[in-house]
């Protein structure tokens, strides 16, 4: 099993969640996050004055899914969540050792 972690903008998760469910997904896990890469934040006027946001706002979308969709879920949220723009995101892939359904004690695909 692997897990799909996406970083990417907040402008892009319903796109990237309509996407992920057509394919057939039944579950992700989505948190707003902060943080900066190349682009090092942004400078914004605020009632005149001018101040530095060093942490942009991101969404982060954690799918866990088996091995073989990986590749799938990875070209569609890449697709999806795509602007063309410095900040469009990243995407990490990890590999899962097991996962258990609190509820049923199910453990593996099963309980994905």
């Amino acid at each position: 099993m692997k897990k799909v972690e996406a970083i990417i903008k907040p402008t892009r998760l319903d796109a990237v969640k309509e996407a992920l469910t057509a394919m057939g997904i039944k579950g992700m896990t989505i948190s707003e996050v902060k943080g900066y890469g190349r682009q090092k934040g942004h400078t914004e006027i605020y009632r005149g004055a001018e101040y530095v946001v060093d942490f942009v706002p991101k969404v982060k979308v954690e799918i866990v899914v088996e091995t073989e969709q990986a590749a799938e879920v990875v070209r569609v949220v890449r697709a999806t969540a795509n602007t063309g723009k410095i900040g469009a995101g990243k995407i990490f892939i990890l590999p899962v050792e097991q996962v258990i359904r609190i509820r049923t004690g199910e453990t593996g695909t099963e309980a994905i």
